[in-house]
């Protein structure tokens, strides 16, 4: 099969590589529509993120969707040919995170493009069977790859606690702050108020979701008395100003990639008594997603601004350097030597 592999910050290749075969409790999915994240754009630009190094050649990708083509031993081999929306993750069931019910955060935890786990794009993939979710018909192949992004927001949502008669502040409206937007107003959020330097962003976070629009370079934020603060942006000082809207008791979610340290103002988490945590991918995420896409609540298709091909990955992952952009997706045809 063919895979796009990064094999130096900046430099993605194209390997041929044998196809992968499924473990007992696995499934083989051929690969259709892949999502770019931020975290593949860091890998590729800089070679790291915080602690997690590139060391040895890896394969990007981590929002995936496809079509199972064949199972393990112990796989119903009537989930050949199901459609399927993969979440990346295998945690060690065994771990004491994964059996409390957090197993988003098991220490043994192989996910996707996180190194040295090779990710999805890819020709072909496995995973464990109860990681490869069915999706119908009605949803295509680039919303099924997209409901993991979707699951980071509805895990957001969930720890901010945003439900009926909400009012929310988020930072940053890159496709994380924009699709929280869109989860807060499916939870029942009555005002959702988006901050973004940028205004194409800005307007992008109107279209989906948003009651409110903030350019902070001009407004202050600190008076907005909200329910939930989420930062979707990384940035220090949004943080900061964020924790000074929230009200006594509130909430605030810190989900943006930002920098391993920096200032907080903690007489205010004191004195109003805030809870404060962060999101690290998700937990029972999906079947959320798939009731808010059918339903039509939260919009996928939409946000993808820029398809690519395979052999196109460098294009994909500098997608988010073009005015505009909010989701760029990698649409993976096997070829016909690899079909046969």
């Amino acid at each position: 099969m063919r895979a796009a592999v990064l094999t130096e910050p900046g430099h993605i290749e194209t390997q041929t590589r044998p196809v992968p075969t499924p473990n007992a409790g696995d499934v083989l999915v051929r690969v259709a529509s892949v999502g770019v994240c931020g975290s593949d754009a860091h890998y590729y630009r800089e070679g790291r993120i915080g602690d997690f190094v590139v060391e040895s050649p890896l394969v990007l990708g981590h929002e995936a969707s496809g079509v199972i083509v064949a199972v393990g031993d112990v796989v119903s081999p009537r989930r050949v040919g199901s459609r399927v929306s993969i979440e990346p993750q295998r945690p060690d069931p065994d771990s004491r995170e994964t059996r409390s019910g957090h197993y988003n955060l098991c220490p043994h935890m192989e996910f996707y493009a996180t190194p040295p786990v090779d990710g999805a794009l890819c020709e072909y993939v496995t995973i464990g069977s109860t990681f490869a979710h069915d999706v119908p018909d009605a949803v295509s192949d680039d919303a099924a790859a997209l409901f993991e992004p979707l699951s980071v927001a509805i895990a957001t949502a969930r720890k901010a606690g945003i439900t009926g008669g909400s009012r929310v502040l988020i930072a940053g409206a890159g496709p994380v702050g924009v699709l929280t937007a869109q989860v807060a107003r499916a939870f029942g959020a009555t005002e959702i108020v988006v901050s973004d330097i940028s205004a194409d962003r800005r307007a992008n976070a109107t279209r989906y979701g948003a009651t409110r629009v903030i350019d902070p370079a001009d407004e202050s934020v600190h008076d907005l008395d909200v329910d939930a603060f989420v930062d979707a942006s990384g940035a220090p000082r949004a943080v900061q100003d964020g924790m000074r809207a929230v009200r006594p008791a509130g909430r605030v979610v810190l989900v943006g990639m930002g920098g391993d340290e920096y200032p907080i103002p903690v007489s205010v988490i004191q004195n109003r008594e805030l809870w404060v945590t962060g999101v690290f991918r998700y937990a029972d995420t999906w079947p959320t997603a798939l009731e808010l896409v059918r339903t039509g609540r939260v919009e996928l298709d939409s946000m993808v601004t820029g398809r690519f091909d395979l052999d196109h990955v460098e294009d994909a992952l500098n997608h988010d350097r073009t005015d505009g952009s909010i989701k760029a997706v990698v649409t993976v045809t096997p070829s016909q030597e690899t079909l046969s």
